[in-house]
């Protein structure tokens, strides 16, 4: 019996995935307990229509990245710091400044675990950060630390 998955089952299928269970185990276990239903007609459509929602979203949240990555792409991000002798910065510029700092500059709201920084900013100068915005969508951003 073919039978479409409500909830992920550990060595069964995971959700909304459609597959052959023998007409026992569904009847008995899967359909009780509200972890499947039939794969009839209607049952099949309606997961086909949420399939298609959810791809529709995930292709309108990628454009929005997209044009977001083109807008940061553009920007030279400056950073006034405190800074010592040689260029030796007082602590250190994190993604969390960063996203603070466009979000004062620019108005652009970027979540500081998106920012990928290897090691923090200890020195004073120019540096190239990438912004993970989306699956496949990393925007580069221009970052310029200077010196009180």
């Amino acid at each position: 019996m073919k039978v479409i998955l409500l909830d992920n089952i550990k060595g069964v299928g995971k959700k909304d995935e459609v597959i052959n269970a023998s007409d026992g185990y569904a009847r008995n276990y899967l359909f009780p307990k509200k972890l499947a239903v039939e794969a009839n007609n209607e049952n099949m459509a309606k997961l086909n229509n949420k399939k298609e929602a959810a791809s529709y979203k995930k292709d309108v949240e990628k454009q929005k990245a997209e044009e977001l990555a083109k807008k940061i792409k553009g920007i030279m991000l400056k950073i006034k710091v405190k800074a010592g002798e040689n260029g030796k910065i007082f602590g250190g510029v994190t993604s969390k400044e960063i996203s603070e700092n466009l979000q004062q500059q620019y108005n652009m709201a970027i979540d500081k675990k998106k920012i990928e920084l290897k090691e923090t900013i200890k020195t004073l100068g120019s540096f190239n950060v990438s912004i993970k915005l989306f699956e496949g969508v990393i925007a580069g951003l221009k970052v310029e630390v200077i010196s009180e």
